[in-house]
């Protein structure tokens, strides 16, 4: 099993658009009791990713309560970078 932020990385390797909401939701069942599971936590590892060039933010928009929800994605030069990093 992988570090958890080095999973979340990984789900990127796809190239797919995904907000943290659906990170979570992916790595629920292996990384949910994890103290650094929480929202706020996954959020400012995500925005760390994106400062470091891992991902970058896509889009945004409002949920249905109101809250902002972002969404990240990695092009090819990311997902070479990421795989690099976690071999």
């Amino acid at each position: 099993m992988r570090p958890l932020f080095q999973e979340v990385l990984h789900l990127y390797t796809d190239g797919k658009e995904r907000s943290r909401q659906m990170v979570q939701d992916e790595l629920r069942d292996t990384y949910g009791n994890f103290r650094f599971f929480k929202d706020k936590k996954m959020d400012e590892a995500l925005h760390t990713a994106m400062s470091n060039g891992l991902i970058a933010e896509t889009r945004y928009e409002l949920d249905g309560a109101g809250n902002l929800v972002m969404y990240y994605q990695s092009d090819q030069d990311m997902i070479d970078l990421i795989n690099n990093y976690i071999k």
